[in-house]
């Protein structure tokens, strides 16, 4: 591959990895997977995913209330309005340099009605 396109995958990988960042809550079995971005040239690196993140999902953790409370949730969750007003409200509370799972100030709750709400709604269509 030619370094122009090259470098260009990368940086397409890496801002796709920046903006879903995943989180294994701790002791959990983690699958090792290797991106193209976290390749440098001279030394190969690894990221770490959780075995219950499968392909097309991602993890979320509500933040507020008693207990913060981790899902893992679709990838068609980032075109939800309910959702995406959660993420707005994230950015503007903990900023886009999270890492790890993304948060959400928002209680168990919350989180979990959004989710019960769109999975009728699909139910429906």
């Amino acid at each position: 591959m030619e370094v122009g396109k090259k470098k260009m995958l990368k940086s397409l990988i890496k801002k796709v990895i920046k903006g879903l960042p995943f989180l294994a809550p701790n002791g959990a079995h983690t699958r090792r997977v290797c991106y193209l971005s976290d390749i440098d040239d001279e030394n190969e690196t690894t990221t770490k995913v959780p075995e219950d993140v499968k392909e097309g999902h991602f993890a979320v953790i509500a933040m507020q209330g008693e207990e913060p409370k981790r899902f893992v949730v679709e990838l068609d969750y980032l075109t939800d309005p309910a959702f995406l007003k959660l993420l707005e409200q994230a950015r503007e509370e903990y900023g886009f340099e999270q890492k790890g799972a993304l948060a959400v100030p928002c209680s168990p709750q919350e989180l979990q009605k959004i989710i019960e709400n769109r999975r009728v709604d699909n139910s429906t269509t």
